[in-house]
């Protein structure tokens, strides 16, 4: 397998050395799905990430998308979240930018957002409670503009919410 060129050498450099700590190696086609992953603009899930290597022609099997994206969650590479529909979202890692979401229980858009009066009210509760936070997600489940002006099905978003507190 030809050995795809990495956009994203830091990236890569990151993640080679993670694998030689775990006695891994950094084969092609765990390349290909670090070169996939930083080629996406939204959250997605293992199966979407398998879909597009496929699309492109990729032989990556789904066992090793699942493995690969593990190793890079653990790497610190990409985040993974859930947002209350049963199964795991991904977003690879940017400088450690944050972010928090509005997930649509309707149409499941994920909406990114960053407001510094949210983040400053977060460390002032912090420091009102002498609490050391380390890691903090806001999601903030509803309906998104386009689901607002559209005819929902009031039991798929009562399912929805039930999924949530479980």
């Amino acid at each position: 397998m030809r050995k795809p060129k990495i956009e994203r050498p830091e990236e890569q450099q990151r993640f080679e050395a993670f694998l030689r700590s775990r006695q891994l190696k950094l084969t092609g086609e765990r390349l290909e799905l670090v070169e996939e992953v930083f080629s996406q603009a939204h959250h997605f899930d293992a199966d979407q990430l398998h879909m597009a290597l496929k699309q492109k022609g990729k032989a990556v099997s789904r066992a090793t998308v699942y493995r690969t994206l593990d190793l890079l969650v653990q790497c610190g590479l990409v985040r993974k979240s859930s947002f209350g529909d049963q199964h795991a979202h991904y977003e690879a890692v940017h400088s450690n930018e944050h972010h928090d979401h509005l997930i649509c229980l309707n149409c499941d858009a994920i909406i990114e957002f960053f407001r510094p009066d949210l983040e400053a009210l977060q460390d002032q509760i912090c420091k009102e409670f002498e609490f050391k936070p380390m890691h903090h997600s806001h999601q903030i489940f509803g309906l998104c503009t386009a689901c607002q002006g559209r005819a929902t099905d009031d039991s798929v978003l009562a399912h929805r919410m039930s999924q949530l507190s479980t």
